[in-house]
């Protein structure tokens, strides 16, 4: 069991950008083809950018054509949680961070193989740690 990072609103808003605590901390979304990660190419690991756990790695990230970052599966199953979300008059999963409890996106059932499934993320909600060509 991950233990939890709990802050209070002013401690989140002074760690994170207007845009940045919008999307992880109000559930907000930026919009498509906007978000700094969504063309990233290079290999690394997507961390959460509240907390820092590792979410993602770049061998499951793929372009789904959406303009968010998208991926098959998250680095851990226990890296993410995720739940019912009837915003805007419709349902969808939504996925936080096991962590911090950050909105980082939803996940769909349209994804590629091996796990048919999509983690739509918001480039906010991550922070991108690039590996070295030896690693």
């Amino acid at each position: 069991m991950t233990k939890k990072i709990v802050k209070t609103e002013d401690e989140w808003r002074a760690q994170l950008t207007a845009e940045e605590y919008h999307v992880t901390r109000e559930h907000g979304t930026e919009r498509a083809f906007t978000g700094r990660y969504h063309d990233e190419k290079r290999r690394g690991r997507y961390d959460c950018i509240c907390c820092g756990q590792p979410l993602f790695a770049s061998e499951t990230k793929y372009d789904s054509g959406t303009g968010w970052p998208s991926y098959w599966a998250p680095i851990d199953d226990e890296a993410v949680v995720t739940k019912s979300d009837r915003s805007w008059f419709m349902v969808r999963t939504e996925v936080l961070c096991s962590k911090c409890d950050a909105h980082l996106g939803h996940v769909f059932p349209d994804g590629p193989a091996p796990t048919g499934q999509r983690f739509c993320m918001n480039s906010a909600s991550l922070k991108f740690e690039p590996l070295s060509d030896d690693e």
